[in-house]
C-alpha cells in the first residue's frame, strides 16, 4: 500500500478528516484531524481509524499504523 491510498481509505470513512500518511521502511503513521473525534477517548479515535484500515489489515496489505488523532483544537 502507499501512503495516498490510506489517505484516501480514512477519507472515505471520516469525510471532513485531514489526513497525512508517512511511510518509514514499511511503517506507516496516520495523522488524523477531525471534528468526529470531539468528545472521544483516544482508544475510540483509534477504532474509527482503523475502521477504514481494517480489510486490508486483515489481509496482510497493510502491517503497521500509527495513528495520531486530533481534533482541530488539540491540532493547532
Amino acid at each position: 500500500m502507499t501512503p495516498q491510498q490510506i489517505e484516501q481509505l480514512i477519507q472515505q470513512h471520516i469525510p471532513d478528516a485531514e489526513v497525512s500518511v508517512s511511510e518509514d521502511e514499511g511503517k506507516f503513521t496516520a495523522r488524523v484531524i477531525s471534528e468526529q473525534f470531539d468528545g472521544l477517548m483516544p482508544i475510540k479515535r483509534h477504532k474509527l481509524v482503523y475502521a477504514a484500515v481494517n480489510d486490508q489489515i486483515t489481509s496482510g496489505a497493510l502491517h503497521a499504523l500509527t495513528i495520531i488523532a486530533k481534533t482541530p483544537a488539540e491540532a493547532n
